[in-house]
């Protein structure tokens, strides 16, 4: 499976282009200036998190996703909302390293798996390593404890050969995994190569270097929507999408939420037959969520001045200031929350909330959350 660039009509995408390019650009020097920039760049990750998994066409409460990265889940959690928790995880991740990281050999393989990353070279190995026999002649004893001995003694030998070609320089091969293992054909299909298609979309990446960072951005999220290089993490693509942004430079005071821009355009955009269509869609996709950026870092900037207000003249030991970053930093919280960031009682926490004055989120008497909304 191959994904062509072809010819772009630059003349319908220019206008987007530059409305996206601008509103990144503003975004990012609001974000680095701000004194809740980084409380700005953690609530994005959430927010982020929980649009990727609503884009796909599953609901994930944002304030079941803030418990359950704290753990404290008043509820089992969902399939959906551990799918949200590792695109969280994953997001923190990027932020966290180089801004190249998330596109070398190393860090594509830690986001997606190393199954569905090539290798640029391969290392032959004369003699095979990992095709130990565990099913000899000695497991056919009825001898419980012998056929737990053979076990060991395979896994020896098999230690030894790998010893031996990493001293001779040779990187060995990893056994052949077969597809048809117990249990795969439910979640995954044999036929689907995604090493192939890993490989393609990197090529992608490759041919959109010289581009400009916003149109390359386009291409690679529409390529991974065309290819669908990984079975089980197709939401990856939105947080490469981002990475790539911020590789470029484009953006980097942060890890743009494009997730939470794909909301705002309707699934007809996002899904046309066109791909000319489809790319005008994902760049205004990043004009949403720039200008939902706007709105984001101007709440909680005034947000901060009135709480900071708040606290001055407090005792140099108050856990206001705790509370404070905890509250900038999370779309919700609780009290638990606050009481294990800034440690102290439950009962201290809600005289800490009580003292800020944030809004109350749900307005219920057994289950209360607190906010800047």
């Amino acid at each position: 499976m191959t994904y062509e660039i072809g010819k772009l009509l630059l003349e319908s995408l220019l206008p987007a282009m530059a409305r996206a390019e601008d509103q990144l650009a503003r975004l990012d020097e609001i974000v680095r200036r701000s004194p809740a920039g980084e409380g700005f760049v953690e609530r994005g990750h959430f927010f982020d998190a929980a649009a990727s998994m609503w884009v796909a066409g599953e609901l994930v409460h944002i304030e079941d996703l803030v418990l359950h990265d704290a753990r404290m889940d008043v509820r089992a959690p969902t399939h959906e909302l551990t799918i949200a928790h590792a695109i969280l995880r994953s997001r923190r991740r990027i932020a966290g390293v180089e801004p190249s990281w998330a596109f070398s050999e190393a860090g594509l393989a830690a986001l997606a798996g190393s199954a569905a990353i090539e290798p640029d070279r391969d290392f032959a190995s004369p003699d095979p390593v990992g095709q130990v026999d565990l099913d000899s002649a000695d497991e056919r004893d009825d001898d419980p404890l012998a056929r737990e001995f053979a076990h060991i003694d395979a896994v020896i030998t098999r230690s030894q050969r790998v010893l031996e070609h990493l001293a001779e320089g040779v990187i060995p091969k990893p056994p052949e995994r077969s597809l048809l293992a117990v249990g795969d054909l439910v979640i995954r299909d044999p036929d689907w190569d995604e090493r192939e298609r890993m490989a393609e979309w990197r090529n992608v990446l490759k041919a959109t270097e010289e581009f400009p960072p916003v149109l390359s951005a386009a291409l690679l999220f529409d390529a991974w929507e065309t290819l669908e290089p990984l079975q089980r993490q197709h939401g990856l693509g939105g947080q490469l999408v981002a990475a790539h942004l911020r590789a470029r430079g484009k953006v980097m005071s942060h890890l743009p939420t494009f997730h939470v821009g794909l909301k705002a355009v309707p699934r007809e955009r996002r899904r046309a037959h066109g791909r000319t269509a489809r790319l005008q869609a994902f760049l205004d996709a990043m004009s949403a969520a720039a200008e939902a950026g706007f709105k984001e870092i101007a709440r909680l900037s005034h947000a901060r001045e009135q709480m900071e207000r708040k606290a001055r003249g407090r005792r140099s030991s108050s856990s206001l200031p705790a509370a404070i970053e905890l509250i900038l930093s999370r779309p919700i919280v609780s009290a638990a929350t606050v009481a294990k960031a800034a440690g102290v009682t439950p009962r201290g926490a809600l005289n800490l909330i009580a003292d800020l004055g944030i809004r109350e989120a749900t307005g219920r008497g057994r289950y209360r959350a607190w906010g800047v909304i």
